[in-house]
């Protein structure tokens, strides 16, 4: 069909450059008389014209009947027929021999090739050669009288006969070849436009499919598309959208946002203020170069509601956990101490195992004063007094209770770089637990026998205060359950010292890392906490 459409553009095109043709060049001849008196037949010429106009006037009218493309190509090769066959007629009244429009044939032949094929272009210059031929030798043997041709010799024709052929079959070459070419082009660029036509609309598809908002805007941060679900997430139609600045649609945008960024904000709808999620990426052009952004963004009330839902449902089956772990640590203290109680009511034990009794008796009230001290401690802790302090003073003290209980431990060895100060902002004291309890962890891990290395590495914001040790190390199953309230490899211990460690770091906007090869190849354990660089940071 598209083939159809381009050959009736180039049929009716010939129509209107073959009636340009005969309007300029015929009518001024026969208007300004030019070379008038040279005519064989003067009075023809105003009969050609008006014939010339009249099988114009036909042909409009024979194509708007004509619809299969097979007879637009039969149509074609009529027209350039009678063409060459007008072309004729014309050399023959304006002088043969001496006639100045023997050009007119080259211009049917590259209309054969504009409109049709290399084959055209050959039957074009086949039937110019015949004619032109017939109408030259028939003049010259005086079979049809034209002008005399008493100043032309048998070569000058034949040169005249073999020059024309030459050029007509050389125009109908050439005209072949570029029309070939030109189809070839053209169908390519067809197919091209077509395949683009359609990706163009594959991508508009899936862009509008997609049941996230989608924007791009220019280098000027204006905007210039806005998919459906964008306008259904904001409520806001494409045409007030578009042109305009991104931070006005979404005034928590930042113009100095990095665009790899996800951001978060809320905007206003009906009143009411809605959460947005959104992820900005630059747009770039087939060459690489930005050309603008792109936004993608979702509406977040359905998911902070449900965060909202699973963090409470979270939290009471944290709670639940929490009091089963509770009551299986006071449970155990609380037999000893009831069996001990009733041995002592009943009066029926001797002195010195009553003594024993008693003595067991105050040790599980110490544990379950210790029990009750430490949850108390992860549940509801003290407020941070902050204020600055020298951490390698606080890991020295620590140090010095970690010793004495070293002296109750065969084969233990703690070694420690802390050459100089290093001042931080914080809780003196409550970090001073957290290394405590450290320590006192690495302890149980070497109980029998081991080294533990203890010291710090400063980064551009952050300082690290590194326990290592070579102990029985945490297996796989285990490591990731070492900072849960009341989880405990030992047989005494409440469970809850690394859960207040890292309670109390967390608090001072740190973090705990362990790392552990598995059982037999130790641990450490990274405390990372925030530093502000000081002037008086480092001091000797």
């Amino acid at each position: 069909m598209s083939m159809n459409s381009d050959l009736v553009k180039r049929v009716n095109a010939l129509i209107y450059i073959r009636v340009v043709i005969v309007t300029i060049l015929l009518d001024s001849l026969y208007i300004f008389r030019i070379g008038f008196d040279k005519l064989s037949h003067p009075s023809g010429l105003s009969y050609f014209i008006a014939s010339i106009y009249f099988l114009t006037i036909i042909y409009a009218l024979v194509m708007r009947r004509i619809k299969s493309p097979s007879r637009f190509t039969a149509f074609a090769y009529i027209q350039i027929i009678i063409d060459i066959i007008a072309e004729t007629a014309l050399i023959y009244m304006t002088g043969g021999v001496e006639s100045m429009f023997s050009f007119m044939y080259p211009l049917s032949i590259l209309s054969a090739g504009i409109l049709l094929d290399r084959r055209a272009c050959y039957i074009a210059a086949t039937l110019s050669s015949i004619f032109y031929g017939l109408i030259l030798n028939f003049q010259f043997y005086d079979i049809i009288y034209i002008s005399s041709t008493a100043s032309f010799t048998g070569k000058d024709v034949l040169y005249r006969i073999f020059a024309h052929f030459t050029a007509f079959y050389l125009v109908g070459h050439l005209s072949g070849y570029l029309s070939e070419k030109l189809q070839r082009a053209t169908k390519s660029l067809q197919e091209r436009e077509t395949v683009l036509s359609d990706l163009k609309a594959f991508n508009k598809y899936i862009i509008e499919s997609i049941p996230s908002g989608i924007y791009t805007t220019d280098l000027n941060n204006k905007i210039i598309s806005f998919n459906t679900a964008a306008q259904e997430i904001t409520q806001l139609g494409y045409a007030d959208v578009v042109g305009r600045n991104m931070n006005e649609i979404f005034p928590f945008l930042s113009a100095s946002l990095d665009p790899r960024e996800r951001v978060e904000g809320e905007l206003e709808r009906n009143g009411k203020a809605y959460p947005v999620g959104m992820r900005l990426s630059i747009l770039r052009d087939g060459s690489g170069n930005p050309i603008g952004q792109i936004g993608v963004f979702q509406d977040l009330t359905e998911l902070k509601a449900m965060e909202k839902e699973v963090k409470r449902k979270e939290k009471w089956a944290y709670i639940g956990e929490l009091s089963a772990s509770i009551a299986h640590e006071l449970r155990n203290p609380l037999a000893s101490l009831k069996g001990s109680v009733e041995m002592l009511r009943e009066k029926k034990v001797s002195e010195e195992h009553a003594d024993h009794l008693m003595k067991i008796a105050l040790s599980e009230m110490d544990r379950l004063n210790s029990i009750i001290t430490d949850f108390l401690l992860y549940a509801r802790p003290r407020g941070l007094n902050r204020e600055p302090f020298d951490i390698h003073q606080s890991l020295r003290n620590v140090l010095t209770l970690l010793k004495g209980a070293e002296s109750k431990r065969e084969n233990v060895n703690i070694s420690t770089k802390l050459d100089s100060g290093l001042m931080i902002s914080g809780d003196a004291m409550q970090i001073q637990q957290v290394f405590w309890n450290l320590g006192l962890n690495a302890m149980d891990a070497v109980s029998d026998g081991g080294n533990i290395d203890i010291y710090t590495e400063t980064g551009n914001h952050t300082l690290e205060v590194i326990f290592s040790d070579n102990g029985s190390g945490i297996n796989d199953t285990e490591i990731d359950r070492v900072f849960d309230p009341f989880f405990t490899t030992k047989e005494k211990g409440t469970g809850l010292g690394l859960s207040i460690a890292r309670k109390i770091t967390e608090e001072h906007g740190g973090k705990i890392v362990v790392e552990s090869g598995g059982t037999g190849t130790g641990t450490t354990f990274r405390v990372i906490l925030p530093r502000e660089d000081r002037p008086d940071a480092q001091s000797a």
